[in-house]
């Protein structure tokens, strides 16, 4: 059985939290001993558990901030009730204050080791009592509340990455395409540019641009114009084959495509693909005659960078290389090697 007190202070309104006591102890006489030494104190709730084996459920039930605890009762072992209580998520903080008739090292050891806070040789004279209930139900609320802010800072700190992970997409994305922006792609080269500087590995790039898209847009009109640019972006994206591979909308109908560590023959065979996938979209266009298909035309340069060789040279020999497939007649690749001659 167990029974409530609930002590005038609380009557009367303390302004401080209230202590929630569970004594789990057999004997009655005992369990009244310690409902006088509790009784007269302010803001404390004392539950009285004379069947240990609805120990924990009580606990569970009423959440207290301190148990008092019997090590010795007929059925039950008290160390072993300690560990139960430490196996329930809610219960496994409560301090626990171990009342025994023993005085031995050995048994306060195994007290101890069992999940208990504290050890009183029963019964312990009321201020101490009072005053060590009070002690570990402080630290405990302390520790709850600590707890709780910590997961609400957690809650709100995830909320902000999250929050600040959605803005930083916005920035570094292109507004119609969805491919990262002219900002990203200058930033992203410059870094892939120095990690490549670094480990003295290559940096391929591709320079696409869409075939007479001023003839297209006067043609078709600018709303079909930006449902084409969506649909080459959509095959530029999805022909990365790696997470580093960074595809772009470099302004108007111009894209890029950053491949670090991806050696040029690699890189001409990614270009191709694109060129392919792109043509194979079947988007009509009237240029260079009527019945033609939207086209790219790609430059492509590699690059192993050296001390003091700026990252704007590789963009410049792609240039070059984007120059080529146009005046060869467009729907084309041409690499520009590091001669700075195209093929």
């Amino acid at each position: 059985m167990h029974y409530p007190h609930r002590s005038h202070a609380d009557m009367a309104g303390s302004t401080e939290s209230a202590v929630m006591v569970l004594l789990v102890d057999d004997q009655a006489m005992i369990g009244e001993a310690v409902r006088r030494a509790l009784g007269s104190e302010e803001g404390i709730d004392f539950h009285f558990c004379s069947d240990p084996n609805q120990a924990v459920a009580v606990a569970r039930q009423i959440r207290p901030t301190v148990i008092l605890q019997d090590l010795v009762m007929p059925g039950v072992d008290g160390l072993s009730l300690l560990s139960e209580y430490r196996q329930v998520p809610a219960l496994r903080d409560v301090p626990i204050i171990v009342l025994s008739t023993k005085e031995e090292p050995s048994v306060k050891s195994a007290a101890f080791a069992a999940g208990a806070n504290d050890y009183l040789v029963k019964l312990p004279d009321a201020i101490e009592l009072v005053a060590r209930v009070r002690y570990h139900s402080r630290s405990y609320v302390a520790l709850q509340q600590r707890d709780e802010a910590y997961r609400a800072l957690r809650e709100s700190q995830q909320q902000l990455l999250e929050t600040n992970l959605v803005l930083q997409r916005l920035m570094n994305s292109d507004g119609l395409t969805g491919l990262s922006n002219r900002r990203h792609f200058d930033e992203y080269l410059e870094m892939e540019w120095r990690r490549a500087l670094r480990e003295q590995s290559q940096v391929s790039l591709l320079m696409i641009d869409v075939d007479h898209f001023k003839g297209f847009n006067d043609s078709f009109g600018h709303v079909a114009g930006d449902e084409a640019l969506r649909r080459v972006a959509d095959t530029i994206r999805d022909s990365c084959s790696r997470s580093t591979d960074l595809p772009a909308r470099y302004g108007g109908e111009e894209f890029a495509m950053v491949l670090p560590g991806t050696a040029a023959g690699g890189a001409r065979l990614l270009a191709e693909k694109v060129r392919r996938a792109i043509e194979a979209l079947h988007i009509p266009h009237d240029r260079p005659e009527p019945g033609s298909v939207l086209t790219v035309s790609i430059g492509l340069a590699t690059l192993t960078p050296k001390a003091g060789q700026a990252s704007l040279v590789l963009v410049d020999m792609a240039d070059q290389g984007l120059y080529q497939a146009k005046k060869g007649g467009r729907n084309q690749v041409a690499v520009v090697a590091a001669t700075g001659s195209a093929r």
